[in-house]
């Protein structure tokens, strides 16, 4: 059987792949052409994509002997996960084993974006330092204020375990209660717009789907507080950025700190020139040790499926 890799990925997971099936690799950085990956795949069984793949209802059509989608990734976005389902395709993802690095960098951003951490770095590299002034880049406190969580799945919740630590006050946004949060996190649950209002913090952890795509457009970013901080690391689409653009340069909301972006690698018209935006390249799950897990649990789906065993994690078990 063969396996199409459709990027470069860590080793552990080529590997695994090479020691049962027939592997392609696209060793480039760069993501294979529409027409370049419906060539290469069209004689494969298994396809283990990345987010930066379109892998839509044509190509599935398009690709006869594909039994498996697998993502290195915990989104599944880039897939149509419905064309998969009815063609009998499996798809999965690598849930779980990103959660506590993206918390982590989700952390990085905002303390960075609070404390104005990427200015002084910038004012040092350029000679720009005059000395020591009191009133120099004076930033935000995060001790005793309002965290907003939207989306309280594993990232979110990661994310609010660890603002304990600034004694903050937790709220978060979802379709449901959710009883652990309020057990453990002292937590309550809001409707979006009333949690974009009082939080000092808006931390974003949702999926991106026709629900989500635009949560927050000019109208809700307005609704922040003008001292509020924005932190993505969920999906660039979540946000208009172009409304986003317009709110900083306005000081509608006090600041942005972005790891993804509505149209990657580009961004909005005037982002890039902001002085209240920190913009991070879509690393929060780049560690050495997560990156290796994600390409395990990713070929080892493949593997399993293709011996009739349950993937470690699959996105439609109905095809099973």
């Amino acid at each position: 059987m063969k396996v199409l890799i459709t990027r470069q990925i860590p080793r552990v997971g080529i590997d695994l792949l090479r020691e049962r099936l027939d592997v392609d690799l696209n060793a480039s950085s760069t993501p294979l052409d529409p027409d370049e990956l419906r060539r290469r795949a069209a004689d494969c069984d298994a396809l283990l994509c990345l987010l930066t793949d379109a892998i839509d209802r044509q190509l599935l059509a398009d690709l006869p002997h594909l039994r498996i989608v697998s993502n290195h990734a915990v989104g599944v976005d880039n897939i149509d996960v419905e064309a998969a389902t009815e063609r009998g395709i499996a798809v999965t993802n690598t849930p779980g084993v990103l959660t506590e690095a993206t918390a982590d960098f989700t952390w990085a951003l905002l303390l960075g974006l609070a404390r104005r951490l990427v200015e002084g770095d910038r004012m040092m590299r350029a000679g720009d330092y005059p000395g020591w002034d009191p009133l120099m880049l004076l930033g935000t406190d995060l001790v005793g204020k309002t965290l907003g969580i939207i989306g309280p799945g594993r990232i979110g919740k990661a994310v609010a375990r660890r603002a304990r630590g600034w004694e903050m006050t937790i709220r978060y946004c979802g379709r449901s209660d959710h009883p652990d949060w309020e057990r453990e996190l002292g937590a309550t649950r809001l409707a979006l717009d009333d949690l974009l209002a009082e939080a000092d913090v808006v931390s974003l952890h949702v999926p991106l789907n026709e629900e989500t795509h635009h949560l927050l457009d000019g109208p809700r970013l307005r609704k922040m507080k003008p001292t509020a901080l924005l932190i993505n690391t969920a999906r660039g689409p979540v946000i208009d950025e172009e409304a986003l653009v317009a709110a900083l340069r306005d000081r509608a909301i006090g600041g942005a700190a972005l790891d993804v972006f509505e149209r990657e690698p580009d961004t909005a018209p005037g982002l890039v020139d902001l002085d209240n935006v920190l913009l991070a390249p879509h690393i929060a799950s780049a560690t050495v040790d997560t990156r290796n897990r994600m390409a395990e649990i990713a070929a080892r789906n493949i593997v399993r499926f293709l011996d009739g065993e349950r993937p470690v994690s699959i996105v439609n078990p109905e095809v099973l």
